[in-house]
């Protein structure tokens, strides 16, 4: 195998420098138990790049890891049931010791296919070791009908067969996804999409640890802990699962959307790759929005609204901030609660709706990012004076703002304004905010001060919006 950083030459290369060194053989499920116990002794990180599961899934889960246990992660689509498995693999060692050249990745000490086993018996001490980093201990399948036992379990392989050994020989087996993963983490994400027939091959996985293959006096024991993903409407009985298989998996764990609106944002600030200044009120406004559509009666709550609808709102608005920049020529754009707008008719196909919402998506979704505008401008002015704001637009005065409008010129036409000063406190603009800083909490108020009913707005056909007047 190829040698990667930290696979040093002082390493022991065969079975005897093995057995001298003291190594002690584990198996997966000690391995990651030890490593476990190791980091909560230290209070250090387990799962990195998990936010909000820290109350309520991951005590579940380190309980099943500390047991012992397959599990299965129960949730709606864009909880993070990937991310989390994926994050199992840190719980590995970081190197382990195969049989340099074993097809399976056997350990030294328990060859388990008959080639290794001939090896072993044929060198003796000197077997040939080589180490394995753990990125390379980790294997994840996606479901789809159309998988197959041979993709998981292993088939007879023809050319094996044409090479001169007869189909008796189980070195003409070709191995699947699930025995090449012997020592680590296999996964099979949206579990229950597995035809029924073949979530049966992975009855003798989950409860004997061995595989068989195509009838051959084969039986290869295995050593790996087995995690699926799955949506809890297709988990069950009524679904697309087997119930043996359920009661093979030693634990369920349910996975959930962020629970409080800090952890919505914090999830978007990790995940999306912004192009321009999202300011944290502008980002907070997506996270509401993103609140408000989970919980509104016109979406299919079954469905749900994954993570990947607020990480895509984020990255919408920021381009639209750089869209701006580059046609205007303002350097350092900074994104303004007037571009997410943007955001509705491109999100609109990650919901899906209720049927009698048909026709209606982008009207529903419009009123949503409205009201979490309003519940932000309620949250970050609230007890400030903002009389100076509606004073811009007295005397038929106007300001106008859009996509496609500076933030030079929105200052421009606003001019100094009594309470400006404390509503960038209050956005955590305070110091000494770039104009486009002061531009975006500029528009936050006077677009609150509009869905409050203290200003008017019109909207004009080139994108344009004009407050007052």
């Amino acid at each position: 195998m190829t040698a990667l950083p930290g696979d040093g030459p002082d390493r022991p290369r065969t079975l005897g420098e093995l057995r001298a060194s003291g190594h002690q053989l584990r198996s997966v499920k000690e391995e990651i138990r030890h490593n476990l116990l190791a980091l909560m002794r230290e209070d250090a990180p387990r799962f990195e790049g998990i936010v909000g599961f820290d109350l309520t899934v991951l005590p579940e889960l380190e309980r099943a890891l500390l047991a012992g246990h397959d599990l299965v992660l129960l949730g709606e689509r864009g909880q993070g049931k990937t991310r989390l498995i994926r994050s199992l693999v840190a719980l590995l060692d970081e190197w382990t010791p195969v049989i340099e050249g074993a097809e399976l990745g056997e350990h030294p000490y328990d060859p388990i296919t008959p080639a290794s086993r001939r090896r072993a018996a044929e060198l003796g001490d000197d077997l040939p070791v080589a180490w394995r980093h753990r990125s390379l201990r980790y294997s994840e399948k996606l479901a789809t009908p159309d998988t197959s036992v041979g993709d998981l379990i292993g088939d007879v392989d023809p050319v094996r067969v044409a090479q001169g050994r007869t189909l008796g020989d189980p070195e003409t087996i070709h191995y699947g996804l699930v025995p090449r993963t012997h020592r680590g983490i296999f996964a099979v994400n949206e579990l229950p999409d597995l035809a029924e027939r073949i979530q049966v091959s992975l009855l003798n996985v989950l409860e004997e640890r061995d595989v068989q293959v195509r009838g051959y006096q084969l039986r290869l024991t295995l050593d790996l802990l087995l995690v699926a993903s799955a949506n809890p409407e297709d988990y069950t009985n009524r679904g697309r699962i087997i119930t043996p298989l359920k009661d093979r998996f030693g634990a369920e764990i349910r996975t959930h959307y962020p629970l409080d609106l800090d952890d919505e944002i914090a999830l978007v600030r990790q995940e999306a790759k912004l192009v321009a200044e999202l300011p944290e009120h502008v980002l907070e406004v997506i996270g509401r929005f993103t609140r408000d559509v989970r919980e509104s009666p016109s979406v299919d709550a079954r469905s749900g609204v994954s993570a990947r609808f607020a990480v895509a709102g984020a990255e919408t608005v920021s381009a639209a901030a750089l869209r701006r920049g580059a046609l205007r020529g303002e350097v350092d754009p900074v994104a303004r609660v007037g571009d997410a707008e943007s955001i509705v008719g491109t999100l609109r196909g990650k919901v899906e709706f209720e049927s009698g919402e048909e026709g209606r998506e982008v009207e529903v979704l419009a009123h949503l990012l409205r009201l979490a505008v309003a519940e932000t401008f309620r949250a970050r002015t609230a007890g400030l004076d903002l009389s100076g704001f509606v004073a811009l637009v007295e005397d038929g005065e106007s300001i106008e703002t859009g996509e496609l409008v500076t933030s030079a010129e929105v200052l421009q036409q606003v001019g100094t304004v009594p309470g400006l000063a404390k509503v960038l406190d209050r956005l955590g603009l305070d110091g000494a905010p770039s104009a486009g800083q002061a531009a975006s909490a500029v528009e936050l108020v006077l677009e609150g001060l509009h869905l409050t009913r203290r200003l008017a707005k019109t909207t004009l056909d080139d994108g344009r919006t004009v407050y007052g007047g």
